[in-house]
């Protein structure tokens, strides 16, 4: 019973880890384009707008961008340039890898440190928003998300790139937006 509640613990666990992203980012682009359309059409129909459905769709786009942001480091998604990754091998390749994920890391962790610092003089404050009237933590949260979630994701990428160097197989590269 007990190895069976283990194994379930773990199932749970790993489609946590891998859509973890996709589905926040499915919830607040669904926000941001529901509360936008409501708005929209108050506007239009009442010609009345809400502040606080101003400030839902603002706080879904920083949402969005902060997780987008952990998601493409996951995939391997963002903006490089590989045109050299074209003549190296799967050693020099693995290592090139390795070295841009310890930048981006120790960018992360200092963008983690700053950015839970402005969260936690919010909490001191107790600053609210103008038209929610709910605390900003929730909001600035966003930023230490983001970012904690990018070094969770730099540290798979170290396992699975050290694993790939390990083993001399190909580096995981993520998927080409263009050929």
């Amino acid at each position: 019973m007990l190895c069976h509640t283990a194994g379930r613990n773990m199932d749970l666990l790993r489609r946590i880890d891998n859509n973890a992203e996709r589905w926040l980012l499915l919830t607040f682009y669904v926000m941001l384009v529901v509360t936008m359309a409501i708005e929209v059409l108050r506007r239009e129909i009442f010609a009345y707008s809400s502040i606080w459905g101003e400030e839902i769709v603002r706080y879904s786009f920083i949402y969005l961008a902060w997780i987008g942001a952990a998601a493409a480091v996951k995939e391997r998604a963002h903006i490089r340039i590989d045109v050299i990754m074209h003549y190296l091998g799967p050693r020099p390749k693995a290592l090139l890898y390795i070295f841009g994920d310890i930048i981006m890391f120790g960018v992360a962790l200092i963008a983690l440190y700053w950015s839970w610092e402005t969260v936690h003089v919010s909490w001191k404050f107790g600053s609210v928003t103008d038209g929610l009237r709910i605390s900003k933590v929730w909001f600035l949260m966003a930023v230490p998300l983001g970012f904690a979630l990018m070094v969770w994701r730099l540290l798979q990428s170290f396992a699975r790139d050290f694993k790939a160097l390990r083993d001399g197989t190909p580096v995981f590269e993520g998927d080409k937006l263009f050929d």
